[in-house]
């Protein structure tokens, strides 16, 4: 995990401070998947790197978009998780791979977005 953060850490050192990352978990009702990342992710998600460079923002799968925020695609099953910038869509992990695998995921889409 130290690894994982400082890397994220890093990768996001050179950012600009006015970019808006946010990412966007759209979930449904039942969702057994949801209710793992919940489980396994959520109590930690707002103190990690990850989660300071990219606030949680929770979505229903079948509610309009918040304005402002543009999708590549629409999501067709839950969760699907969207790393959105100034609102735009730069990267997406659709379902939960378990937490290993989200965090490296993650890790990836936010070392890998273009710089400003």
């Amino acid at each position: 995990m130290l690894l994982r953060t400082t890397f994220v850490l890093l990768a996001l050192g050179a950012a600009p401070a006015a970019a808006e990352l946010r990412l966007m978990m759209i979930e449904q009702p039942g969702c057994v998947w949801c209710e793992a990342w919940d489980r396994e992710v959520a109590p930690v998600y707002d103190r990690t790197a990850e989660g300071q460079a990219a606030p949680l923002v929770r979505q229903q799968l079948r509610a309009d978009l918040p304005e402002g925020v543009s999708l590549a695609r629409p999501a067709t099953f839950t969760p699907t998780f969207v790393l959105t910038d100034d609102g735009h869509e730069v990267g997406r992990i659709e379902g939960y791979p378990g937490d290993s695998f989200f965090w490296a995921l993650l890790g990836q889409m936010l070392a890998g977005r273009p710089e400003g």
